[in-house]
């Protein structure tokens, strides 16, 4: 018996090691004609395999340059896209950058950062108080998130002003949302979404 391990690699798994000999004996075609011929029906054939590639233009090219990939970049045919080359498929892609800003409370995140800088360009007044008690009712909820306790209203409060650098100050009067009601509202979600697993199992 042959086991998978001691055969060659395939280059591209997902299709499979019967497409991949229909490849090899793609390139073992003489007559280019013929390859052609045989390639289009290849092309059906892969995208049959995987059914979820949506018949565009995008993803047809890319059936293509898999075909060229499985057949090592050695096959002689009339594509309807340009080959890719072997330097291109093995091109490192750019390494992405970290970001650099600095959040001084994680678990609030930028979002909040940025919220409250925007807050602080309104101008006093009653719309101003409302926006500041539902970004103070939103870092509630978030440190909730975090810490599963209960949280005093004042270090909500603290850390507004600390994040606005003395910015933004409680409204007067303002109260924030019970704790409690947070953490029934969470606890109902959970459940629900516990209950619609169950039911799809």
């Amino acid at each position: 018996m042959e086991y998978n391990t001691h055969r060659e690699m395939l280059a591209l798994p997902e299709y499979g090691r019967n497409i991949q000999q229909l490849v090899d004996y793609l390139k073992e075609l003489k007559d280019k004609g013929e390859r052609n011929k045989a390639a289009a029906s290849l092309i059906r054939l892969m995208r049959q395999v995987n059914p979820q590639i949506k018949n565009n233009e995008e993803n047809t090219q890319r059936l293509w340059d898999h075909l060229f990939i499985m057949a090592d970049f050695e096959l002689d045919i009339d594509s309807p896209f340009p080959p890719p080359t072997r330097e291109e498929y093995n091109q490192k892609p750019q390494s992405l950058s970290y970001p650099t800003h600095q959040i001084r409370y994680r678990h609030y995140g930028k979002a909040t950062q940025e919220l409250i800088k925007e807050a602080i360009k309104f101008d006093d007044g009653a719309e101003k108080d409302a926006l500041i008690i539902l970004i103070a009712n939103m870092m509630k909820k978030l440190y909730l998130k975090w810490n599963r306790e209960s949280v005093n209203d004042e270090v909500i409060w603290d850390n507004i002003r600390e994040l606005s650098e003395g910015q933004l100050k409680k409204p007067e009067n303002a109260e924030l949302i019970d704790a409690a009601e947070f953490l029934r509202s969470t606890k109902k979600k959970t459940r629900h979404t516990s209950r619609k697993k169950h039911r799809k199992s």
